[in-house]
């Protein structure tokens, strides 16, 4: 009996097509099309409001349900068809297997491994930053659908590097609160999607709100630190990144950090989380501990003294999601208690949950998403990996060239011998919270790609603990044109839990530098691998050394990018995010002082170059290039009238040194100076020039000493001009905090300093009267 095939129909094959996709990828979530008991739910249908699908879905579950959904590793519900899933993943500069979120391995071998964030930051380019987050975010995407990944990414750190021995400060943007703004809006951007909707690509988190900048120091570890921070500091300097975070980014979660704050820990502090995070700032998100968070401030802070006072204290003051499983343990307990009611879960839940409808968690088939086209073929792409050494060249810091001794030339620098600790190096290019790189490309390997090379390591490592291959780095000098030494730190000074105790070179390595330095019978480069600023001073003075490059930890292509850069195939134009002090700053500031300003009567220097008065190895926004550039200002005003609300037009206040008025009286919508500068490259090479422009603001406020007010990072030709306009918000960038935490905007002459070059701009309010505010 011949049997006849029917002709495969339209809904039949897009049903095989789903099939194969899942096969090799992901099975939906939740809201299988397939599960009959659900694919009709209220909280299935994609086309309701977030809000409806959530409190449907809400309305759903049990108390033991939801209890299993507040923790990281949120259980599954499988009567409703919603699997579990591991919310940590991180990003922090390409997508990484830190957290149980997301593993490589099959078809997702390795993900593109970009320059740790304070190279990158080095950059000044916040376009540069967007796309790194968007390229970031498509291998991401990709991996989720390829059933290897999480779509909630815990990246990236915007805390202020405060203190330089911060072993964490290389997953930050640097000091300037301006910058970690920037970085943290622009990076969050592209990350989650800039569509200007509601749906997220993949939802990002600023981290550690707030005040955290020490891990391990002198006795004193996170677990235990209570940060004494004053209001003027708190809005001065450690809100303004998360604040533009979540306002001006629209991040999906901020997490709150491991310490106190004025005695209080972060993650239990209804001011910090629920007042001012969802409060003042209107985050759409989700609030999240750091791991285990909530478990510290119990058992290490001894902050409560029940765990079910801790599980009650921490969702009653604004927290979602716990990463850990204490609220998982404790949180009944508190219900049966009395302090905890079942509607504050409900809360807590309600944003978790929008934050999965907004990545589509909820839609059924992952391929149906904007993004599910995304696979195998769109990690580690040529494109990605050239954008990965792209980001390495802008972000190196030339910071000396005497002579010049840069660019060494092939045809002159025959034989380079290539010496140091981190000459070879793989993996300590990619620094901390990295994943598995695409492939990697030495410092010795991207040199070995111009010219001959002689290599000898001069130390075993880092620590450099003796000086028995010193003879053989100091032949190699001896018998080359010219000597590159790759010098500096790795995470075994400087990481997560791991706070320096010194600024200089470890162990022997200034040793080597000098004595290599002094046999070499061709220019000496000095080449520095660290996430934390190093005391040089001695390489900086020393004439034998001809040039010093900063290059952070440069990520998979560090050797491409240090390589280009030493050639000249690309012009330096990174600037330094970070001031470098010289090794006696730390005895006179201890790193758990959170004072941002000096005091001359407590014999306190400051901290970063807002505040900082003394000595500076190399001070912040310092760079230099293989161009000279010039500025002029050609269009900038002399004075602004600075409009007040209505009730305000008397309503300038008075202080002890001068007049100012709030922020919050003055019509701030669109008041702001716009200048316009032309830089010209007077030199004979290319280059992308970083803009940096400060504002100091009259005397005898409490302001700092300048204040970086914008940037903008362009590309002139040798000897022709570009003309750049640049737009200050007077409210948000010429204002300062008084000492009761208000923003005021000082009336009166405002410096401009762009380069040489310094402008002056008065600025008056519409009625200059007098009254208290």
């Amino acid at each position: 009996m011949r049997l006849t095939r029917a002709p495969l129909t339209l809904p039949f094959f897009c049903t095989l097509l789903i099939f194969i996709i899942n096969v090799s990828g992901r099975a939906p979530f939740a809201c299988d099309p397939r599960d009959v008991k659900v694919k009709h739910l209220p909280f299935c249908r994609s086309s309701l409001r977030t809000s409806e699908r959530v409190s449907d879905l809400i309305g759903r579950l049990t108390l033991k349900e939801k209890i299993g959904l507040l923790v990281d590793n949120a259980a599954a519900v499988p009567r409703l068809g919603i699997k579990g899933y591991a919310w940590w993943s991180e990003a922090l500069h390409g997508v990484s297997n830190v957290g149980p979120g997301t593993r490589f391995g099959g078809e997702f071998p390795a993900a593109t491994s970009f320059p740790q964030v304070i190279t990158t930051a080095a950059s000044f380019n916040s376009t540069l930053w967007e796309e790194i987050g968007r390229v970031v975010s498509d291998e991401a995407r990709a991996m989720y659908n390829g059933g290897m990944g999480g779509l909630t990414y815990w990246s990236p750190n915007v805390n202020i590097l405060r203190d330089p021995r911060w072993g964490r400060g290389q997953e930050t943007p640097g000091e300037d609160p301006v910058v970690a703004g920037k970085y943290a809006a622009s990076y969050v951007r592209g990350l989650q999607g800039n569509d200007g909707g509601d749906r997220l690509k993949v939802a990002a988190c600023c981290k550690h709100y707030t005040a955290y900048d020490l891990d391990n120091w002198s006795g004193v570890d996170r677990f235990h630190f209570n940060a004494k921070v004053s209001k003027q500091e708190m809005a001065d300097t450690f809100d303004v990144p998360f604040r533009s975070c979540v306002l001006e980014g629209k991040v999906a979660s901020v997490m709150c950090s491991y310490n106190q704050v004025n005695g209080i820990p972060t993650c239990a502090d209804p001011k910090l989380l629920k007042d001012t995070i969802r409060g003042d700032w209107r985050l759409n998100g989700y609030i999240v501990s750091d791991c285990d968070s909530v478990g510290v401030f119990y058992d290490s802070q001894h902050y409560t003294s029940t765990p079910e006072e801790a599980a009650a204290d921490a969702i009653k003051a604004g927290l979602d999601l716990d990463c850990g499983p204490f609220l998982g343990v404790h949180t009944e307990g508190a219900i049966a208690k009395g302090i905890l009611k079942e509607t504050e879960i409900n809360g807590a839940l309600f944003n978790t949950l929008s934050v999965q409808m907004r990545l589509g968690m909820f839609d059924g088939e992952p391929s149906a998403h904007p993004f599910g086209h995304l696979g195998p073929r769109d990690v580690c792409t040529p494109a990605h990996q050239e954008l990965a050494v792209e980001a390495a060249r802008q972000g190196i810091v030339l910071l000396k060239n005497r002579g010049p001794s840069l660019p060494l030339s092939p045809r002159r620098h025959h034989t380079v011998a290539v010496i140091g600790p981190n000459s070879d190096v793989t993996v300590t290019m990619i620094g901390n919270y990295a994943g598995v790189a695409c492939g990697y490309t030495s410092p010795l390997q991207g040199i070995g790609r111009y010219t001959r090379t002689i290599h000898q390591q001069g130390c075993k490592d880092v620590a450099c603990t003796s000086d028995k291959l010193f003879g053989g780095a100091v032949d190699a000098a001896r018998n080359a044109d010219a000597t590159v030494l790759v010098m500096g730190l790795d995470q075994s000074i400087e990481a997560e839990f791991r706070d320096r105790t010194g600024l200089l070179l470890p162990g022997h390595q200034q040793e080597l530098v000098s004595k290599v330095a002094a046999a070499s019978k061709g220019p000496t480069i000095l080449v520095l691998l660290s996430g934390g600023p190093v005391d040089i001073s001695f390489a900086k003075k020393d004439p034998r050394i001809g040039g010093i490059l900063w290059v952070g930890y440069p990520g998979q292509a560090g050797g491409t990018a240090i390589a280009d850069i030493l050639f000249g195939s690309h012009n330096p134009g990174g600037k330094l995010p970070m001031t470098w002090y010289p090794q006696d700053y730390l005895s006179k500031v201890p790193m758990t002082t959170m004072d941002m300003r000096s005091s001359r009567s407590k014999k306190y220097p400051g901290r970063t170059y807002r505040f900082y008065n003394g000595p500076v190895v190399y001070p912040f926004g310092h760079g230099l290039s293989y161009s000279q550039f010039v500025h002029t200002i050609t269009n900038a005003p002399t004075i602004l009238s600075i409009p007040l609300h209505g009730r305000h037009h008397a309503s300038a206040n008075t202080t002890l040194f001068g007049k100012s008025i709030r922020v919050t009286h003055a019509k701030c919508n669109k008041l702001s100076i716009s200048v316009h500068v032309d830089i010209k490259n007077v030199g004979s090479k290319d280059g992308s020039h970083t803009l940096l422009v400060f504002s100091r603001p009259p005397a005898g406020h409490w302001g700092p000493h300048k204040q970086l007010v914008a940037f903008a990072k362009v590309h002139v030709a040798a000897r022709t001009q570009h003309r750049v306009p640049i737009k200050i918000h007077v409210c948000k960038y010429l204002s300062i905090v008084d000492r009761s935490g208000i923003r005021r905007i000082p009336m009166g002459d405002h410096s401009l300093h762009i380069g040489d070059t310094i402008h002056s701009v008065s600025l008056q309010a519409e009625t200059l009267g007098v009254i208290k505010s």
